[in-house]
């Protein structure tokens, strides 16, 4: 072992078969390698909040607490600096493209082989990015959906979470408790995403963010 620092990886998935197996090919592919595992999406905020330096997240699509693409585009928003992959079990290709486009620096079907795996995970960490080299990505963008993104993005961190929660039906005194913030506060986030979005009401946004959220499935 040298005295360089070792490689900090977060696995964010729910399935812990599934986590045990990715961590083992991890470290038998990285010796050295750190790698904490996590089960939900709050889990995943918590870790890169406390962490230190995280070089990078493994995220799985479909990870409790997030609603699909909403967990990627709220990780690219408060922490740029670290390349998310996603990790599903579909490998549609509109799905693989849309996460793409939305700042995933690589997708990683669970089918995927150790070998595959590891040059996904060398290839994000020396600043590239990777997809399934059969999976064509050409094509046109979908304007409507490019258009919802566009929008989510001038959201902030916590504009965006409050948005993930209005999209799961919370109501503002839930929304309060579970940020641990005033409902008046919840207010006035609701007020700021609906003129960020340009829509009049909660539900308007609920069926925006639903554009880019609901793409994978």
């Amino acid at each position: 072992m040298n005295d360089q620092p070792s490689v900090q990886i977060v696995i964010a998935d729910d399935h812990p078969l599934y986590r045990g197996a990715l961590q083992q090919t991890i470290t038998t592919l990285m010796p050295g390698a750190k790698v904490i595992d996590v089960g939900t999406f709050d889990e995943a905020v918590a870790v890169l909040a406390e962490a230190g330096e995280v070089d990078l997240v493994l995220l799985d699509l479909t990870i409790p607490g997030a609603q699909r693409l909403s967990g990627l585009i709220y990780l690219r928003a408060q922490h740029p600096g670290i390349p998310v992959v996603i990790v599903s079990g579909n490998d549609d290709r509109t799905v693989i493209r849309s996460c793409m486009d939305f700042g995933a620096a690589g997708f990683i079907p669970k089918s995927l082989g150790v070998a595959s795996i590891g040059e996904a995970i060398k290839t994000v960490l020396a600043g590239g990015t990777w997809a399934p080299p059969d999976v064509d990505l050409s094509g046109a963008v979908d304007k409507v959906v490019d258009d919802a993104a566009k929008r989510l993005a001038r959201l902030t961190p916590q504009q965006m979470r409050v948005l993930m929660m209005l999209s799961e039906g919370l109501l503002n005194k839930q929304i309060a408790y579970e940020l641990s913030v005033s409902e008046a506060t919840v207010k006035a986030h609701v007020s700021a995403i609906l003129q960020k979005l340009g829509v009049e009401s909660r539900t308007q946004a609920v069926i925006l963010a639903g554009r880019v959220t609901g793409t994978a499935a």
